[in-house]
């Protein structure tokens, strides 16, 4: 048959005939030439690479199995490893095995959420996984979500829903409120809105990195004053240098007081919601309009993994409904690339569901849990006579040595890194309040104690 003369090299597909042999024998070289870089992180650090790195482009004809596994190792070894203990530097921490898997299956699945239809399952299992995260924070029966590709856009697709909320579509006028810690992605979703920079109004934060409850009033009624129109204010569930957690309670008073949406960043300390740990100001983000939540940041769930949860589903749907004119609907089910911005979406929810599955309640506690005990180790046996520290209740901590000059800060933490990442420990350099700062983020399931200790060690000498 002339099945029969096909060779390896022309199957580009999965067949609907037979056991698909050659896309088997290439998973299992894929997944063991993965599990080989995995064992060998602690030989190779954090980040190993190599200035002459090639990347080979298409030739005209295809190449050979070998050329393409000889890239792929290469490809890695010159790549960020998440699961080396001494990966301390970002909210990157090692994926979640079963969420690994999660990757795989969407990617043969390659079902798209734009619309029911292309993904029947997949459209019922993020539905079902957003009221789940939705009830979980407190949310009531009319709650629900969707996931994006990252914090940003899901922090984006509230903020366009609280403009379109507020009567303030078009309005030039219409102004939104975050501390002076919040996160950049605000500058984007202000850029994208087709709004200025002064449109983003930026107010003070205490000395424990919080939103300054009086500043917020104060701005409050200048905006009012100067007839700006408030379309949202942002609370921060953990900011980015220091995972400090804004007034929740205060300002979530304030929003109901003045009928102005409230939306929370919770990309990195949201996931704690759904867990009994108790972190100080966790509390109250049920009065939320909209939060952000991003597991990827800290459970291990593969990138991209991200939820903006909402209070009242019909606020998504009334901002991005177009009718998808060329899509068949099914009555009592909305196409999901009707309630964000995102069209076309892979099936990412597949490896959060596995991974939270896989977990269960108790898994994701254990390592949050974990994390806050790194956290609290850390800061417990740093030197507080040679270094400022700042940090929150989550699991983040900047430091600097003690009256050290605003411009003396940026060679001091960029010899301090290069050092460090000679000795496989990778911290980041984050630039707070006009200095340079050393970050160490302790989401990485694989730091122990006795990683920790010599990083102590090495910061000390």
């Amino acid at each position: 048959m002339a099945e029969d003369l096909i060779n390896d090299k022309d199957i580009y597909f999965p067949s609907y005939l037979g056991t698909n042999d050659k896309l088997i024998t290439l998973l299992n070289r894929a997944s063991q030439t993965l599990c080989d870089w995995f064992s060998k992180a602690d030989k190779n650090g954090p980040l190993p690479f190599d200035e002459n790195f090639n990347c080979f482009m298409p030739s005209e004809d295809g190449n050979s199995e070998e050329d393409l596994f000889s890239e792929i190792e290469s490809l890695l070894n010159n790549s960020f490893n998440p699961v080396h203990p001494g990966s301390l530097a970002h909210l990157d921490p090692p994926p979640l095995i079963f969420s690994i898997l999660g990757d795989l299956i969407a990617a043969g699945l390659n079902n798209n959420l734009l619309a029911y239809e292309l993904s029947p399952s997949v459209t019922l299992l993020e539905d079902s996984l957003c009221k789940w995260f939705a009830k979980k924070i407190g949310f009531n029966y009319l709650s629900g979500g969707i996931a994006a590709s990252g914090g940003t856009l899901s922090n984006l697709n509230a903020l366009i829903a609280a403009r379109n909320n507020a009567g303030l579509a078009t309005n030039p006028n219409s102004v939104l409120l975050v501390s002076e810690d919040a996160h950049s992605s605000f500058v984007k979703c202000i850029r994208v809105m087709g709004l200025d920079t002064t449109n983003l109004v930026r107010i003070k934060t205490d000395n424990q990195g919080r939103m300054d409850i009086n500043d917020l009033r104060k701005s409050l009624d200048k905006c009012s004053i100067e007839n700006k129109k408030i379309f949202a204010i942002v609370a921060t569930l953990g900011t980015t240098v220091r995972g400090a957690i804004d007034p929740i309670k205060e300002i979530s008073e304030i929003c109901k007081e003045r009928n102005i949406w409230l939306h929370i960043d919770g990309s990195i300390g949201g996931i704690f919601a759904v867990t009994s740990i108790p972190i100080k100001g966790l509390n109250n983000i049920n009065q939320a309009n909209s939060i952000t939540i991003n597991p990827q940041k800290i459970i291990g769930i593969t990138k991209t993994s991200s939820l903006l949860l909402v209070s009242n589903m019909s606020t998504l749907e009334n901002t991005f409904n177009t009718g998808l004119p060329y899509i068949t609907s099914k009555e009592n089910i909305i196409n999901r690339g009707e309630i964000g911005i995102q069209g076309s979406r892979p099936a990412e929810i597949i490896k959060l569901w596995l991974g939270l599955r896989f977990l269960g309640l108790n898994g994701i506690e254990n390592i949050l849990r974990s994390s806050i005990t790194r956290k609290d180790f850390f800061i417990k046996n740093i030197s507080k006579n040679k270094f400022d520290i700042y940090s929150g209740p989550l699991h983040i901590v900047s430091f600097i040595p003690k009256k050290l000059e605003q411009e003396d800060s940026d060679t001091w933490t960029q010899t301090k890194v290069n050092e460090l990442i000679k000795n496989n420990f990778m911290l980041s350099r984050p630039k707070f309040k006009g200095r340079y700062f050393l970050r160490v983020v302790m989401g990485n399931y694989n730091t122990k104690e006795s990683h920790i200790e010599e990083l102590l060690r090495l910061l000390d000498a």
